[in-house]
C-alpha cells in the first residue's frame, strides 16, 4: 500500500485491514512515497516524519510492516520501480497493490502500467463519492483489478492537515500515537 501518508489516518488502516482480511493477504506493507508522480503538491512534512508516523500507526498490528524503500531511493516514486525492487528482494512472494478508487480510475496514466500490471494485481477499494468504473479501463487492467467492499470512511489527509492548521482536533481521525506525534513535533500547525 503506497501513498504519501501525509499523515496516515484511520481510513488507511481500515483499508489495509479490510484488504488483508478479504484477500487473505499474509502482510500489508506500507510504503510512503518520496514524491508522488500524479499529485501536484509535495508532501507537507519530510519523508522521515511520514515514515515515523506510519511506524507509530501500525505498531500494534503484526501483519503490517513499514518500508522506506521509496524514501531511500528519492526522486519521483514510480510503483513500477518499487515493485521491480521488491520482487528482486522477495522472488518467492506475489504482490498486490492496494489502491483507492481515485487511483484505480487513473491507472492508465501510471508509469509503465502495462509492465506493472503484468507483474502484480490491484486490490481496489471504493471511496465515498469516487465510484470505480472498471469498464472504462483497458481490458488488461480490468483483469488485474479485484474490487473489495469496505466501510465508507470519508477521511482524508488533506482534511486532517487543514484541521491541524486551523487548531482543530484530529482525535479519532488518526491513531492516538500519530496524534501525539503530530502534537510533539507541531506538524501541520500554522
Amino acid at each position: 500500500m503506497g501513498g504519501t501518508f501525509d499523515p496516515i489516518h484511520i481510513g488507511h488502516l481500515i483499508a489495509a485491514e479490510t484488504a488483508r482480511e478479504q484477500c487473505d493477504l499474509h502482510e500489508v506493507w506500507f510504503i510512503p512515497s518520496y514524491g508522488p508522480p500524479l499529485k501536484a503538491n509535495e508532501p507537507g512534512v519530510s519523508g522521515e516524519r511520514r515514515y515515523e508516523m506510519v511506524c507509530e500507526a501500525i505498531s500494534s498490528n503484526s501483519a503490517f510492516r513499514a518500508l522506506d524503500i521509496e524514501l531511500l531511493r528519492g526522486g519521483v516514486s514510480y510503483s513500477y520501480d518499487t515493485v521491480k525492487e521488491l520482487q528482486k528482494r522477495n522472488p518467492n512472494d506475489s504482490f498486490s497493490y492496494i489502491i483507492g478508487s481515485d487511483r484505480i480510475n487513473d491507472l492508465p496514466q501510471w508509469y509503465e502500467i502495462e509492465q506493472l500490471a503484468s507483474r502484480i494485481s490491484f486490490i481496489g477499494l471504493e471511496r465515498p463519492g469516487d465510484p470505480i468504473n472498471l469498464a472504462a479501463l483497458p481490458r488488461y487492467l480490468q483483469e488485474r483489478v479485484k474490487l473489495i467492499h469496505m466501510p465508507a470512511i470519508d477521511i482524508s489527509s488533506t482534511a486532517i492537515r487543514s484541521r491541524r492548521n486551523a487548531g482543530q482536533t484530529v482525535q479519532y481521525l488518526v491513531p492516538d500515537s500519530v496524534n501525539s506525534y503530530m502534537r510533539r513535533y507541531k506538524l501541520y500547525e500554522s
